[in-house]
Formats: C-alpha cells, structure tokens, sequence
C-alpha cells in the first residue's frame, strides 16, 4: 500500500495540534501512512451498508458524519482521499461527492487527535519536535485503552 496523501497538508494538520512545536517529515509521513490507513477501513465499513442497502454508491451518511462540511475548509485534499477510499472496495462502488468530502473530514478531525496526542508525547519526552516516534507511539498506546 502506497501512501496517496501529500505530506505537505498532514504536516499542517499535525502544526495546528502541536502548538508551537517542530514537525519532523518522518512524523508527517507516517500521519499520511496512518491516515490512508484509517481511511480504507472506513471505506470498507461503508461499502458494507452500502451493500446491506443494495446501492452501489458510497454516500456520505455512510462516513458517521453529522453534516458535510464546505470542502474549502479541510485541509486534506479530496482527490487522494478518493484514490484512498477506493484501494480496498475494488471498484465495485462509486463514491459520491458528497460522501468524499465527509470521508476527508472524518480522516481530518481523526488526524486532528492523533496529532494532538502525539504533541503531548513529545512534549513529555520534553523534546521541541513532534516525531516518527510520537505517532507510532499514541498507536501503541491506543491499544491499551480500547
């Protein structure tokens, strides 16, 4: 599995939850890794109601998102999240626009705290730089409180 996301808006993600603190490349490629992650297995949830719903197209109520939010306001890009949501459903659906957008900003607002969480990480090892090793080690974690 390749990584689709540019690592450019995932390192800004990860800026705006670190308050102030450094960002390595190794942290945001491994956000991005994470996020395609996390983003073809909602794909593959949603595919399955839409399945249970006999449609044939992803929609956004598919996604457990409130409201669809403007897409000038995420900033992750739409165009990978697609690629990403369709990598494990085979081009068996078709995704809607609508259900691409909420998609992007589930995978945003779920970045959001897993680079909250690796901030606080870094700063307990009292280091100025968010890195590779604070988000492998939030997922580590995160084990051990499900």
């Amino acid at each position: 599995m390749s990584v689709e996301l540019p690592f450019a808006p995932v390192d800004d993600i990860i800026r705006r939850n670190a308050g102030g603190l450094r960002v390595s490349a190794g942290a945001a490629e491994e956000l991005a890794h994470r996020i395609q992650q996390e983003g073809t297995q909602q794909a593959t949830v949603a595919a399955a109601r839409a399945e249970a719903d006999a449609r044939k197209t992803l929609m956004a109520d598919d996604f457990d998102i409130d409201s669809v939010p403007d897409k000038d306001t995420l900033v992750l890009p739409i165009a990978p999240v697609d690629r990403i949501a369709r990598l494990d459903i085979d081009g068996r659906y078709r995704v809607s626009m609508d259900a691409r957008i909420a998609l992007t900003a589930a995978l945003e607002g779920w970045a959001d705290n897993v680079a909250t969480a690796a901030a606080m990480l870094a700063r307990h090892a009292t280091r100025r730089t968010v890195k590779r090793e604070d988000i492998e080690a939030y997922f580590e974690l995160q084990q051990y409180f499900e």
